[in-house]
């Protein structure tokens, strides 16, 4: 087995499952055989005015409604195919899992606040809570919790459909973005608590919030065609009021605004987009700095997650050599630079705070996990056995910046991932690494036909969703950082809320105060009741 180039000035890279020859296997991160796993989705169609919402809960109703009128026209534009790696996150490892199955024991979590009443509908939008329809807790077996409430949505919009990307949890607040609105329901009852519209399609968010309970979120320059994702609002999710709101300037002719991501640390969010970045204050909307015009290595993007910002930079050599930078938020100044070898990219962000970073070569298939020092140097190579590392990345495409993978979670020295869903087993399982020398500690197995999906540290504790089956509800786990059996904190209920939980496509996961949250992120808007938001406790 040969080893992984080293960049200059890098120690080596220890020997064992660093690097990947070899066409990769089939799981999450390379498309099924046929696709192109580097072709750029299509362009966001135009924003049509008709908007139209009927969320079903107890005492829920839907954000501001426009005036209905025909949508005429739909676009499904196809750009170019990208040069760069996708938003993949694998790396294949030796041997097999072992098969054994987790055993759930009593909830020890302290139950949430509140008495939260329950929607009674079965997903699918079919009434607003009406005495006929089908209680959601009727098929609850012994031990399983409840259903709080569910919201569903009811859109016109775009053959291809419509954001609802954002979800964030404040106090006594879950806020949830959708096309063009941001509207905060109670966690206990799903009550509607405000709705603050926007003038067009919400095309970015950020996926953090300050101590204060506010957030980023970006919208398109108006309705039509040829818009553009340049507006930069700050919204306080307490209140749903707006703080302030700027359009961001253009760095130059090539900088393309389809879809930027934001990215938040302290009094700075980053706005990232193809090949370009600017930062701004989140108190008053000043601009701190962007990428710097000229040769040399110079940021592409940026990432920040505990109390750390990185930037991705490309050089301008005939390699177009990548690199991986410490930044400092408030200036954008450089601290260190780590060299990735030669035709390498970095391809998933697992963590900005210690940097572990999945890095690989397009034309040989090598990939490698490495772990960066507080002074970017090399410090480990992950290494470990059984399915292929399953990290779900978001996806990206030519014009979105790569994010920190929302399913990889890091507490203390350690690193959690899932694993790819085994050939013919259905199931997966989650491997806890040690960042200093790289080795598989443990891995929980979520279960025949059962797959995990982490969500958290919390409290020396790892905390994982196992997804919902057709006929059994889904399960909020927690897990000892030493490893051993899971302990079930919630078991979602059987019966009719078993096949809507399990229907969320990509969700939107979270788990804060005895509460989980589910949500979808995209919806179809063809005028039809869909599944917005679910809320699970005791």
């Amino acid at each position: 087995m040969t080893e992984l180039p080293q960049p200059p000035n890098q120690p080596p890279t220890p020997s064992g499952y660093g690097h990947l020859p070899g066409p990769p296997q089939q799981g999450y991160g390379f498309p099924p055989q046929g696709e192109n796993p580097y072709a750029q989705q299509p362009a966001y169609p135009p924003q049509p005015p008709t908007v139209r919402q009927q969320p079903v809960g107890p005492g829920g109703s839907g954000p501001g409604k426009a005036p209905k009128k025909k949508l005429t026209l739909l676009i499904a534009a196809a750009v170019a195919a990208a040069l760069v790696l996708g938003g993949v996150g694998y790396v294949a490892f030796s041997g097999e899992d072992k098969e054994s199955k987790p055993v759930a024991q009593e909830p020890a979590d302290a139950k949430p606040s509140g008495s939260p009443s329950v929607d009674k509908g079965d997903g699918n939008g079919n009434g607003n809570g009406d005495s006929g329809q089908v209680d959601l807790n009727s098929g609850r077996k012994q031990g399983e919790d409840k259903v709080l409430w569910l919201k569903t949505a009811k859109i016109e919009g775009p053959g291809m459909g419509v954001e609802a990307a954002g979800q964030w949890i404040v106090g006594d607040t879950v806020v949830k973005s959708l096309w063009r609105n941001l509207t905060g329901y109670a966690v206990t009852d799903g009550k509607e608590k405000w709705t603050l519209p926007f003038p067009a399609q919400i095309c970015s968010v950020a996926p953090q919030t300050t101590a204060e309970g506010r957030t980023v979120v970006m919208y398109r320059d108006g309705d039509g065609e040829n818009t553009s994702c340049t507006e930069l609002r700050v919204v306080d999710l307490k209140t749903g009021k707006e703080i302030w709101s700027k359009t961001v300037p253009s760095e130059g002719v090539f900088d393309i605004f389809t879809s930027p991501t934001l990215s938040m640390l302290g009094d700075t969010v980053t706005v990232s987009r193809s090949g370009t970045a600017s930062a701004f204050k989140i108190s008053n909307g000043d601009k701190l700095f962007a990428t710097p015009p000229g040769d040399g290595c110079n940021p592409d993007s940026y990432e920040a997650g505990n109390g750390r910002m990185i930037a991705l930079a490309t050089c301008s050599d005939e390699d177009s050599t990548a690199e991986v930078h410490g930044i400092d938020p408030v200036t954008g100044a450089q601290g260190w630079a780590y060299r990735l070898p030669a035709k390498f990219k970095v391809t998933s962000i697992y963590s900005v705070n210690p940097t572990v970073i999945d890095i690989g070569d397009e034309q040989t298939k090598q990939r490698s996990i490495v772990v960066l020092g507080p002074d970017g140097k090399q410090t480990a190579t992950l290494a470990g056995e059984g399915a292929g590392i399953a990290a779900d990345c978001g996806g990206t495409s030519l014009f979105r910046s790569l994010v920190t993978c929302p399913s990889a979670v890091v507490d203390a020295n350690t690193l959690y991932l899932p694993t790819a869903v085994a050939t013919g087993k259905k199931t997966n399982a989650i491997v806890a690494f040690d960042l200093t020398t790289g080795k598989e500690k443990w891995r929980v197995p979520a279960g025949d036909k059962r797959t995990l999906t982490l969500l958290k540290a919390l409290d020396g504790r790892i905390i994982a969703y196992r997804k919902a089956e057709e006929e059994q509800g889904g399960e909020v786990l927690s897990v000892e950082a030493t490893g051993g059996t899971p302990t079930a904190l919630l078991r979602h209920p059987s019966g009719p809320a078993a096949p809507i939980e399990r229907t969320f496509t990509l969700p939107k996961l979270d788990y804060v105060d005895g509460r989980f949250f589910i949500s979808s992120t995209r919806l179809r808007a063809q005028g039809q009741d869909e599944k917005l938001l679910m809320v699970f406790g005791k």
